[in-house]
This record gives structure tokens, C-alpha cells and sequence, in this order.
């Protein structure tokens, strides 16, 4: 008799869910596929996190993207999971899928942004591979160091907690709004946000946090399944400061005037921010970390002993909290 299967959408988290938790034998350097990575113990006090992004044509970047864009995102996703776990890089694995329209030139840019972000983050390349695709297809594994024992997780949140976020919200979201001609501004102003899309930076303080916050995850699939997957495993919520989120005065005239909704630049990835829980006693120490690294730490809210997440005081309901791959 045939096994019949049920016709569930192949999401990202029911692949990984009903077929591949199953392969990591419950071993507790995987974090049961909880976290944006995992761990290698090298020594009582030391511990190397483990990475792994891939980034595909046409789904994460436009074919007429440049070569130097392209390398700036598989290389800036994975900082930011490394950072977003308090380590920094070490070195990396990279594997590239390339086109028969694939050239010297492409690979020269391409190369090039890659040694720039080597030489500013400090990292090196190990090893990979090399195979012919009908499409760009381009995976790193990146392997970073943690130094002081203590790797940030995603389920480590109290309740009480302060809820922190790096930086801005939503410029990705509305440069790519750009991109796709879905909005219109003057050409500065497109540019530039275009530019946020393009060439995302990570934020790098995660090594700074370790002694700071609970739980901590990185924003690359948008403000609100990100910080749901900090509450899920602990059936927490969290109530949220819609006035507080960090949002630029240029996005934030957009929602004003309908041209974008709130809602869904909060659901939007690609931000590549930290969002973190800590102590309500460390906010001084918080505040000091802002202003010696000139970076901007915004608390939006405070977990709560309720699940779902609170804006304004009302349970936010949204079909897609985040971005995903569905199959």
C-alpha cells in the first residue's frame, strides 16, 4: 500500500521540521535547527560558530544586479548571523554555481568586493567549489570565533526582558520597492534607498553583547517573524512600542502618506540588524555600547508571559509575519 502525503505547502520551516531535525541526531551544538547557526567546541572556553547562507538569481537578487552587489549580500548575510550569535568571523567556505554568462570581468568585481570586506572584517577565504548553473547560485559557509565561552542563542529570552534593535528598519524594503519601479521619488532619493537593497551592511556588535543580552537573532526576514522565532520555543510574547521602532524620516513620510504599509516593511527582510533581548538592569550598559561604537540601539518593547506579539496594546494578527521560500 502507497504512503499517501498530505498537501501541505513546502515551506522553509515545514522542510525543516518534518525532514531534516531528524539528521542532526539531537546533538547539542545544532540547537536543533533553532538558531541561525551552530557551534564547534574547541576548548572549554572557546567555541567556533558555525554559518551557512545560500542566495539564488532571480529570488534574492535581479539579474542585472552587479557582481559586486551580489558578493556583498552572500558575504554580509552570513556576518550577520555570525555577529547576531556574539562571535566574529574567522574564515569561510564558498561555493559558486555560475552561468555560461558568467566572465572575467563579472568574476573580477565580484572577487574584488569580496577581498574589501575581508581586509575590513578580517576574515579568509578556505576553500569550496566551483560547478556550471543555469542560474547564479552562490552558498558560504562561514566559521566564526567566540572567545569568551558565551554564545548568544535564540531561546534564552525572560520574561521582563527589554527588547533591543540595532540601527533602522525597512530601508532594504523600500529600496527594493524602488527597484521594482513600485514607488516613485526624485532619482537621489531612489538611489540611494536602491543602494540600501543592494549593499547591505551587517551590524558587527554581537561580540559586544555576549555579556549583555539573553537571546538575539539577526533581522533577515523581517522585524516580526524574526522576533517571533525569539518567543516560539518559550510560548512568550511581546509587547512593542509601534512609536519607538527605529524607522528614517524619509520611510516613515511613506506610511504616512499609504505609499507603503507599516505593517508589511515590518514583515520585509534583508535589514541585517541585531534585535536582542536583555535585563532591564543593562540598559546603561546599553546606552554606553551605543555611543562608544556610534551605533544606534533602540528599545521597542518588553518580552511578556503571553504568546503573540503586542502592538499598542493589541495582538498583532498577520498570515505572513516574515519572508520565507515556499516550494
Amino acid at each position: 500500500m502507497k504512503k499517501k502525503y498530505n498537501k501541505k505547502v513546502l515551506s522553509e520551516s515545514y522542510i525543516i521540521e518534518k525532514y531534516l531535525k531528524k539528521l542532526n541526531l539531537k546533538k547539542k551544538e545544532t540547537y536543533n535547527f533553532d538558531n541561525d547557526g551552530a557551534y564547534l567546541n574547541i576548548s572549554q572556553n572557546k567555541k567556533i560558530v558555525v554559518s551557512n547562507d545560500t542566495i539564488v538569481e532571480k529570488v534574492d537578487f535581479f539579474s542585472n544586479d552587479r557582481a559586486d552587489s551580489i558578493a556583498q549580500k552572500i558575504i554580509c548575510s552570513n556576518l550577520s548571523d555570525i555577529s547576531s550569535m556574539g562571535a566574529v568571523p574567522y574564515c569561510f567556505n564558498l561555493s559558486l554555481g555560475l552561468p555560461k554568462k558568467i566572465n572575467k570581468k563579472w568574476l573580477y568585481i565580484f572577487s574584488t568586493k569580496i577581498l574589501k570586506l575581508q581586509k575590513k572584517y578580517n576574515f579568509f577565504l578556505l576553500g569550496g567549489d566551483i560547478a556550471q548553473t543555469r542560474n547564479i547560485t552562490i552558498s558560504a559557509t562561514f566559521f566564526g570565533k567566540v572567545t569568551n565561552g558565551k554564545i548568544i542563542d535564540r531561546n534564552s529570552s525572560k520574561i521582563k526582558d527589554d527588547i533591543w534593535i540595532t540601527g533602522n528598519l525597512g530601508n532594504s524594503f523600500v529600496g527594493l520597492m524602488f527597484k521594482k519601479n513600485l514607488l516613485k521619488a526624485n532619482k537621489i532619493i531612489k538611489k540611494n534607498f536602491i543602494k540600501k537593497y543592494q549593499f547591505p551592511f551587517p551590524c558587527m556588535i554581537g561580540s559586544q553583547l555576549g555579556s549583555i543580552a539573553n537571546s538575539a537573532i539577526d533581522v533577515s526576514d523581517g522585524f516580526y517573524g524574526d522576533l517571533d522565532k525569539l518567543l516560539f520555543r518559550k510560548n512568550f510574547g511581546a509587547s512593542i512600542d509601534m512609536k519607538s521602532i527605529p524607522i528614517l524620516s524619509k520611510v516613515k513620510k511613506l506610511i504616512f502618506l499609504q505609499k507603503i504599509k507599516i505593517n508589511k516593511l515590518l514583515s520585509a527582510g534583508d535589514d541585517y540588524e541585531i534585535l536582542f533581548t536583555s535585563s532591564p538592569q543593562k540598559r546603561n550598559i546599553i546606552n554606553s555600547l551605543s555611543k562608544k561604537k556610534k551605533i544606534k540601539i533602540t528599545k521597542v518593547g518588553t518580552i511578556v508571559n503571553k504568546r503573540g506579539i503586542y502592538t499598542d496594546g493589541k495582538k498583532l494578527n498577520l498570515s505572513k509575519k516574515s519572508f520565507q521560500y515556499n516550494f
